[in-house]
């Protein structure tokens, strides 16, 4: 085990978030916030703490295997969070630090839940800062330092712990090169929505902040309605760019490069496509009752579709008042997520395909014993490493849930909403059903309880091993 690297890499994290809080202190000080000496005295512990760890744990060896990469990324992600939550904490706008760092977790594993009550009585600067750490936690801030730094191959091991899905590799030869494409994908995403944004009528800072919140997938909103006061265009761009970014970045490279076969071969795209469409018309027909026209029933229910797939989690309406089959299209849509390698949270498609063809394929397997058949994906058969891989995974998620939801259970609150709450936090999704709905917040949940759903949200957003390593006693002892 190499405990220096582990450390060293953790004060890198640090150091960059210290970097990373110039942004909101600019902010702070353009609107003249008093919230801008919180920023500072945050940025000092995070300058100061990641030093002591960059300088007092300089590795002998930078070699580090797939152990070192989990525990490293789980490490660093708990810290970025503990940090991350001083500014709200440090200016009072959160008093409890419990609850400033599960603001922070859910903002970081961009999830969206969250703790306040009265949104809009927040300074711009802390706003900004909560937004933000949706855009930094979406691609990983893991694969941003690898993209600055000079590090070798091994980083692959980081690249993998940190970034989802059940497939991972590379899109050029070296890992560096391969972060360095992913966030000129995402800058330009970003980038491309800010315009379109400014060009619907809305100011500057909402467009940035929206911005961060849908390219990463993570949903804070910046007033008590979400997205539901702005206009139709705002909400039409918000959908199209949320579906956008729960689609696998690889294949947008793979466009740019002008393998259109290649990319829109991708079985896991039109099942994802699929699903949203689906949902989207099967919605829309229910909500006759409640919209009026054809084209506001669209329009919620697109707008709500897209969100809770790609586990966004804005919203245009309380969907918790919605007809029983809606709500659970959308309740389903909560487990699933979008695709391998997005921005998004949830299962994955990818898992969700692969699991039913292994089930269909057990099934004919019972009809008809002497045939071999195989488990395909985009044309390929998948090896039984791969299919293992995801079973296990799966039953893994499961249990999670399950015992995070039993945890639950004594809170004061119905079983729908303790249920949803845990699956939303799980899935990164953010708001649920009941007391936690789009219209509701998680502040009724105990210090414990928000605690509990703040290791589900990282849990969930690492996809449970690099959690699961760095809790292991076996892991840490020498060999």
């Amino acid at each position: 085990m190499n405990y220096r690297i582990i450390f060293h890499m953790a004060g890198r994290v640090l150091l960059a978030e210290a970097g990373l809080l110039v942004l909101p202190l600019a902010v702070s000080f353009l609107y003249r916030e008093d919230c801008a000496w919180a920023v500072l005295a945050s940025m000092a512990v995070a300058a100061v703490l990641g030093g002591l760890l960059t300088l007092l744990a300089r590795p002998r060896s930078h070699k580090f295997f797939s152990r070192e990469g989990y525990i490293i990324v789980a490490l660093a992600w708990v810290l970025l969070s503990a940090v991350g939550a001083l500014p709200f904490w440090f200016s009072r706008e959160i008093p409890s630090y419990a609850d400033a760092f599960f603001e922070t977790v859910s903002g970081f594993t961009t999830t969206g839940a969250s703790i306040l009550t009265d949104v809009e009585a927040m300074s711009h600067g802390l706003l900004f800062w909560r937004s933000f750490t949706h855009w930094v936690g979406g691609m990983g801030v893991l694969v941003f330092i690898t993209m600055l730094s000079g590090s070798t191959d091994r980083s692959m091991n980081i690249l993998k712990a940190e970034m989802p899905g059940p497939v991972k590799g590379k899109l050029t030869p070296r890992t560096r090169d391969t972060a360095r494409v992913l966030y000129l994908l995402y800058f330009l995403i970003t980038a491309v929505l800010v315009g379109m944004l400014l060009l619907g009528g809305m100011p500057l800072f909402d467009s940035l902040v929206h911005a961060f919140g849908t390219v990463g997938t993570g949903g804070f909103g910046i007033r008590a309605d979400s997205i539901a006061s702005y206009s139709p265009y705002i909400q039409g761009v918000i959908t199209v760019f949320m579906i956008l970014c729960g689609i696998n970045f690889n294949l947008y490279y793979l466009l740019l490069l002008r393998q259109w076969r290649a990319a829109l071969r991708s079985d896991e795209l039109w099942t994802y496509l699929g699903l949203a469409v689906v949902a989207t018309g099967v919605i829309t027909l229910d909500l006759r009752g409640v919209y009026g026209g054809l084209g506001t029933c669209l329009r919620q229910a697109a707008f709500q579709v897209s969100s809770v797939l790609t586990t966004t989690g804005y919203a245009t309406a309380d969907f918790d008042l919605w007809p029983g089959l809606s709500r659970a299209i959308l309740f389903a849509l909560l487990f699933i997520g979008g695709c391998a390698g997005s921005t998004a949270g949830g299962l994955k498609v990818s898992r969700a395909m692969i699991l039913l063809r292994t089930i269909r394929r057990e099934v004919n397997r019972l009809v008809h014993p002497r045939r071999v058949t195989a488990v395909r994906c985009d044309g390929k058969a998948l090896s039984s490493e791969v299919q293992r891989g995801v079973s296990i995974y799966f039953a893994l998620y499961c249990l999670c849930i399950l015992i995070t939801f039993l945890c639950l259970s004594g809170e004061p609150f119905s079983l729908e909403t303790n249920l949803s709450a845990v699956v939303s936090c799980f899935n990164n999704v953010g708001p649920g059903l009941g007391a936690v709905g789009p219209a509701g917040s998680y502040a009724g949940y105990s210090v414990l309880s928000k605690l509990l759903l703040s290791a589900a949200m990282l849990m969930g957003r690492l996809e449970i091993y690099p959690m699961l390593v760095a809790l292991s006693p076996s892991v840490w002892r020498k060999d």
